[in-house]
């Protein structure tokens, strides 16, 4: 089976790989001749542990190849993925540019009958666009050719991106034609003979589905974010409430960890998103409003802890931060709130120095030379007046204490995600902030 992928961003490129390893044909498609050139010489652009070295293997058995032409990549295809970008516009809506360009594409080259699949998290509606965006470009062209669209959200964590694809808890696929749910049945036989559960249902619900969920992940984060503030001003733990409403069943543990918000391509952007889309519809998500204020407060907690600990000034004063990326095994920054609290602190006069194992040529890219990038987390740590946790790299979570409490000029820590224990903090005469639970003090 052939299929073409075009966008090789985060989702295309994992999306394709996954599929080569199936032993399914695939091309990967994209304008960018700088990044195609560099996938077909080994260098992957973007980090996500095992990927490079599946694209390899994949690669060298000829089953995944790179290219940039669309054109070129239609023959004898049978289903193409638009994987491109969908960027936010000012208004929160999606911006379908790329996506309907593509379409179009698809529609001046396509020879034979194919299914157009989106695979970018798009608008509820927007498989009735790519369809029409088709079509008119058939009629320009004066041919008769039969084709589908449907949509196939991807549901991947980035750093477990690939475990998510070849071993995931659904998968999701809208359809409007018996003829097009054999064909994407056909694509994921790997998937249905190892029972993975894959859900049929008219598009306009597959499109929500994506948006739904990973709204409904967010909600889980800024209802515990919420909840933690208040657990501070009434001397509660959130750890401890955390594992009392996580026992529950009906709640479960995952994704109600206290921190300094969420970040990334995807939950940000989704929620500001279907917040427009109920808009256009003349019906407001309030809850979602909500969420979106409380992960955008979230993000300046620590940075408020830091500021009141030295009575707001911080002029003169430099601060070692130890994460980047918006969570651990990703080089991702996108909404990252480790971004809020750097210019927040230089725009009190502070200096900050900081270390990520991943994300510091990304972080370079966005901001410059704003901060001091140090070679190792305790170069970071040397004459700081305090050390802000904003990733939990696992490299991070055990602490050698002596050494820690020789770089920095005074032995305080401002955890923001909550992976450091009081009591040692206490034991080993450190001033310790985190998110939920009481200031410890030597």
């Amino acid at each position: 089976m052939k299929i073409t992928i075009v966008g090789t961003g985060y989702v295309g490129l994992v999306s394709g790989t996954c599929f080569a390893e199936t032993g399914v044909d695939v091309t990967c498609v994209d304008i960018d001749e700088k990044k195609i050139n560099g996938l077909k010489n080994g260098i992957v652009p973007i980090y996500e542990p095992g990927l490079e070295t599946m694209i390899q293997r994949n690669v060298e058995k000829n089953r995944l190849k790179f290219a940039t032409s669309l054109k070129d990549s239609l023959e004898d295809c049978q289903v193409v993925f638009s994987a491109v970008g969908t960027p936010p516009d000012e208004d929160g809506s999606a911006d379908l540019k790329y996506v309907l360009g593509v379409a179009r594409e698809v529609g001046q080259h396509m020879t034979e009958y194919l299914v157009m699949v989106t695979k970018s998290t798009v608008p509820i509606g927007t498989a009735v666009k790519v369809k029409a965006a088709i079509q008119e470009e058939l009629d320009k062209r004066g041919v008769d050719i039969e084709f589908d669209v449907a949509s196939n959200p991807e549901f991947l964590k980035e750093g477990n991106a690939i475990v998510d694809f070849l071993k995931p808890d659904r998968i999701v696929i809208g359809v409007d034609s018996g003829r097009a749910e054999k064909i994407m049945k056909r694509l994921y036989k790997p998937f249905l003979l190892n029972n993975h559960p894959i859900l049929f249902m008219d598009v306009p619900s597959a499109e929500l589905t994506k948006y739904a969920a990973n709204s409904m992940l967010a909600t889980k984060i800024s209802f515990m974010n919420d909840i933690a503030n208040l657990c501070e001003i009434v001397g509660a733990n959130v750890n401890m409430v955390r594992r009392g409403i996580g026992s529950d069943s009906r709640i479960g543990p995952k994704f109600i960890y206290a921190g300094a918000g969420y970040g990334g391509s995807c939950f940000p952007k989704d929620v500001k998103a279907l917040i427009k889309t109920s808009d256009e519809n003349n019906y407001s998500l309030e809850i979602l409003k909500s969420v979106e204020n409380v992960n955008n407060r979230q993000k300046t907690v620590l940075f408020a802890k830091l500021s009141k600990h030295f009575d707001n000034d911080l002029k003169g004063k430099t601060f070692a931060m130890w994460g980047l990326s918006f969570k651990p095994n990703t080089d991702d920054m996108r909404e990252a709130p480790s971004l809020v609290i750097i210019d927040k602190i230089i725009e009190a006069g502070g200096k900050v120095k900081v270390y990520d194992p991943v994300a510091m040529e990304e972080t370079k890219r966005k901001i410059g030379d704003k901060v001091y990038y140090a070679t190792d987390q305790y170069d970071a740590l040397v004459d700081a007046d305090a050390m802000l946790l904003l990733t939990e790299w696992n490299e991070f979570r055990v602490l050698n204490y002596k050494v820690i409490g020789k770089l920095l000029s005074n032995k305080l820590i401002f955890d923001g995600r909550n992976i450091y224990d009081g009591a040692e903090m206490k034991e080993f005469g450190y001033t310790y902030y985190s998110i939920g639970r009481k200031t410890v003090t030597p």
